[in-house]
C-alpha cells in the first residue's frame, strides 16, 4: 500500500482513515503513521488510540520495558517536530527496532530505526501481556533512513 502518485490519492490510504475513526479525511497527504496502527487494531477489534497522533500511542494500552512481537512503538519526533512516528515491531536488536509502519516513505513497508530513538513500547490493555520471547534481530527488506511523512 502507497500513497498515489502526484495529486491522486490512493483509496487504500484514505480507507485506513476512514476504519480509524476519521472518515473526513480524503487525502494521503495527511500524515497517516497513526491512521495505519488505528485502522488495524479497529479491524483486529481492539480499541486503537482514536488520535492521529503517532505520540498518542505513548499513553495508549500498557506498558512494556523491552519490544515484543507485534507489540506498537512510538519515536521520537525528527528535528524539531512534534509528530513522532509509530507502528508495529516485527524485530529488534541492541542497535534497531524493526517496525511494520504506515508513511513510511509514502508507503506500508518495514523499516529500521535507532532504538535509541523510540520511547515507547505499548500492547493492548485488552490482550494478556506477551511472555519474553526472542524478536529477529533482522529483517529482510528492512530499509533505513526512510521519511515518515
Amino acid at each position: 500500500m502507497k500513497e498515489g502518485p502526484g495529486s491522486a490519492n490512493s483509496a487504500q490510504v484514505v480507507k485506513l482513515f476512514a476504519d480509524a475513526g476519521f472518515p473526513g479525511i480524503k487525502t494521503d497527504s495527511t500524515a497517516w503513521c497513526a491512521a495505519y496502527v488505528n485502522a488495524m487494531l479497529e479491524r483486529a477489534g481492539h480499541r486503537g488510540s482514536r488520535s492521529l497522533a503517532a505520540r498518542s500511542f505513548e499513553n495508549w494500552g500498557v506498558g512494556l520495558k523491552e519490544p515484543a512481537l507485534g507489540c506498537i512503538a512510538t519515536k521520537k519526533p525528527a528535528g524539531s517536530s512534534w509528530q513522532g512516528h509509530t507502528g508495529f515491531v516485527v524485530g529488534a536488536n541492541k542497535e534497531q527496532v524493526f517496525l511494520l509502519g504506515g508513511n513510511q516513505s509514502d508507503q506500508v513497508s518495514v523499516a529500521a530505526f535507532k532504538r535509541s530513538e523510540i520511547v515507547a513500547f505499548r500492547w493492548p490493555a485488552d490482550m494478556p501481556i506477551p511472555t519474553a520471547s526472542k524478536l529477529p534481530a533482522t529483517v529482510a527488506g528492512a530499509r533505513s533512513g526512510v521519511s515518515e511523512a
